[in-house]
């Protein structure tokens, strides 16, 4: 499950990782969560460098990057009455609106098998007939220089504004690697060609985050 979201307008956005993490916490109260989410990767968009990449949003405050213990799990944790009574009362606290209404299901391919380090780099992709196969990481391209690349297809629901179609993870070892890697061309125009014939970078979105909160 991998959600894309925007804070609480009332939390500033330097404030807004604490909060995220205090509401990761009620978590543990809860069995189904612990029983059902394997792993948390709370990734909080990079302030100090708004400029990197170019192209990337400043319209959203982070990605939550959850590992289910199946499929079934991503349709069960939203009627898990715990979870509805602990949980949710607390998600208008720290989100613009409940998790449920900017989240998405996917499954995830892997293409470069390394170490999720501390910054990640996610592409929110609207497109055609888009596969992991068109990511092509060629010698000397800036995705050549990421430590790990993951590929997400999302399947089932798509709430309305968060209609993308994949997901791609790529983790770089720090906010100045990405800068050396995309120098100041449009992350757009970075993208490897058979998959930029099929993306739309207007309805796309680009988020450079650091991980805030990790579990395990």
């Amino acid at each position: 499950m991998i959600y894309l979201a925007k804070r609480n307008p009332a939390l500033a956005p330097e404030d807004f990782p604490q909060a995220w993490r205090e509401h990761s916490a009620l978590g543990r109260q809860c069995r189904n969560v612990r029983d059902k989410v394997l792993g948390v990767r709370q990734c909080s968009r990079v302030l100090e460098r708004a400029d990197v990449p170019c192209g990337a949003s400043t319209a959203y405050d982070g990605v939550n990057l959850l590992t289910l213990r199946d499929r079934q799990a991503a349709d069960d944790i939203w009627s898990d009455e715990e979870t509805l009574r602990i949980m949710r009362p607390d998600e208008p606290r720290v989100f613009s609106t409940y998790v449920r209404d900017f989240a998405l299901t996917a499954c995830e391919t892997v293409l470069v098998d390394g170490d999720e380090t501390e910054v990640c780099m996610v592409l929110l992709l609207r497109g055609e007939a888009m596969s992991a196969s068109a990511f092509e990481i060629l010698p000397g391209s800036p995705w050549a220089a990421a430590a790990r690349v993951v590929w997400n297809t999302v399947a089932g629901v798509r709430p309305p504004g968060y209609e993308y179609d994949v997901i791609v993870e790529a983790w770089f070892t720090s906010v100045e690697a990405v800068a050396g890697a995309f120098g100041e061309v449009l992350v757009w125009a970075r993208l490897p060609a058979a998959l930029a014939e099929k993306v739309d970078p207007v309805r796309s979105v680009c988020m450079l985050t650091r991980v805030t909160h990790r579990r395990p």
